[in-house]
């Protein structure tokens, strides 16, 4: 049995303007980039009323719209459904993933076409990009970092029991760019309807492999600095390609396409061997047994052990700054044990809760550094 689609289809305000005159177009055009409903209403209130009679008629002729009028009517949903042949039946077990800009106008066409696939049947989510908008480039940058980082953990994962298929036939080109790129590390295939406006141009994934990964062993306390929002010294950073990093004023950190670098190349760098974290930082060192008590270790829990020091990087940095809440996730969990059950060990952390359950134990020692002293099993 085939696996069912994850569909990601990021959405534009063509079903919007599609149809609509010069001077209504001129005005939504106009509001593009207006973050909320009431920056419009400020900017103008009776642009906000035409907008507003808009999207009203606009909703009632979607919702009675059926698959061959939804094709004509929005791009997003054209791209959906000729993936389906224009044939929907038996295709609602299928989970449609719309992504739009961080835009009022742009939520509101994304939220019609949501509300058009749930009208059939289809289980849809609605994920409005925080800082995805153009006029600003250093957000936009962001948001594109953010993307990666949720691709990453929430797209890769439906890989196992969905057939990931981006739909880039709508969207604003300055996304569709970006996704297609991303589109060769997290979906199965790519579709976009051709020019004549009807046929499916299917793109398979090709096997591609980073070139990058070199420059990220050769890099790597700095790359893992970047990746948890610390900063760097200048001289870590100076043979690092300009085009995986952002600069602004004095602060450096890694740009979408660093973050895509990383994110690929980190989890088979983090399941080869446990790396020592004090390369990283002062303030957390692997104590004298620590490796012994990792050896034999499965590829999937060195990845782990790798992200848990991690944490506990953040954690001990933030906490050592006092100007921000500890970086305490569910995953780090780190506290003090009670009582003296296993010295020199004074606190304990999550390792991994799954199986056997594992934590790891350490103690500050006297010049402040956390040592890691071993991994071993829950204390009951």
């Amino acid at each position: 049995m085939s696996r069912p689609y994850f569909i990601l289809s990021p959405c534009g305000t063509s079903l919007l303007t599609n149809g609509t005159g010069p001077d209504l177009r001129k005005i939504i055009n106009l509001h593009s980039n207006a973050i909320s409903e009431q920056a419009v209403v400020t900017a103008s209130p009776h642009d906000h009323r035409l907008i507003r009679d808009h999207l009203a008629a606009v909703e009632r002729k979607i919702a009675a719209a059926d698959v061959a009028c939804a094709k004509e009517f929005s791009a997003e949903l054209n791209g959906i459904l000729s993936l389906y042949d224009g044939v929907i039946e038996g295709r609602q077990g299928d989970f449609q993933q719309l992504l739009c800009t961080d835009t009022w106008l742009g939520e509101e066409a994304a939220k019609l076409v949501r509300q058009w696939l749930t009208g059939k049947g289809f289980v849809a989510d609605l994920r409005r990009q925080s800082d995805l908008r153009t006029v600003d480039v250093a957000s936009f940058q962001v948001a594109l970092s953010d993307l990666v980082t949720w691709c990453d953990e929430v797209v890769d994962g439906c890989r196992k029991s969905h057939r990931v298929v981006f739909n880039l036939t709508g969207g604003f080109k300055s996304i569709q760019g970006f996704l297609q790129t991303l589109a060769q590390f997290y979906a199965d295939e790519t579709i976009y309807i051709f020019e004549t406006g009807n046929e499916l141009l299917r793109l398979p994934r090709l096997p591609l492999q980073m070139s990058a990964d070199e420059t990220v062993r050769q890099h790597l306390s700095a790359f893992r600095r970047l990746a948890l929002g610390l900063k760097v010294e200048p001289a870590l950073i100076e043979n690092i390609p300009e085009t995986l990093l952002i600069r602004s004023d004095d602060q450096v950190c890694l740009s979408p396409w660093g973050d895509l670098v990383w994110a690929q190349t980190k989890k088979t760098l983090y399941a080869s061997e446990v790396f020592s974290p004090d390369v990283v930082t002062e303030l957390l060192v692997l104590g004298k047994d620590f490796n012994k008590s990792v050896a034999g270790l499965k590829a999937n829990r060195i990845l782990i052990i790798n992200e848990r020091i991690d944490d506990l990087i953040l954690f001990l940095e933030k906490k050592k700054t006092g100007k921000a809440e500890p970086h305490n996730p569910a995953s780090l969990d780190f506290k003090k044990l009670s009582g003296s059950p296993k010295p020199p060990s004074t606190h304990e952390c999550d390792a991994w809760a799954d199986q056997d359950a594992k934590r790891l134990y350490g103690h500050f020692d006297e010049g402040g550094r956390f040592s890691l002293d071993c991994l071993g099993k829950h204390l009951k």
